[in-house]
């Protein structure tokens, strides 16, 4: 604007610098926001990460789990099954201080 009301080199070498000032200043303005996004973006992007690592160890905890839960399953029956075949699970002495009856005086 200065340059075209006075027509001189001073006033268009000013106004450049006018315009370049202004084109620096939004560049400025816009940089922070432009790195705040990058940042926000990475942080995401690594939260993302650990919370994919953490539940990849939980579902790796979970089956390993599942397996000894299957494992003291399997020995239970085979106890239960072991013990039924031998008769011991009905002819046992009772726990405590209760005699049999058999063995009353």
């Amino acid at each position: 604007m200065l340059s075209s009301v006075l027509k001189s080199e001073v006033a268009i070498q000013a106004n450049r610098k006018i315009m370049k000032a202004f084109v620096a200043y939004r560049h400025l303005a816009e940089l922070p926001l432009a790195a705040t996004y990058l940042d926000l973006r990475k942080q995401i992007e690594d939260h993302r990460n650990e919370v994919n690592d953490i539940l990849a160890d939980q579902n790796d905890i979970n089956e390993s789990t599942r397996a000894q839960l299957d494992a003291i399953s399997t020995a239970l029956a085979e106890l239960q099954a072991s013990r039924s075949q031998n008769g011991t699970l009905n002819n046992h002495r009772p726990i405590g201080f209760i005699q049999p009856k058999d063995e009353v005086k």
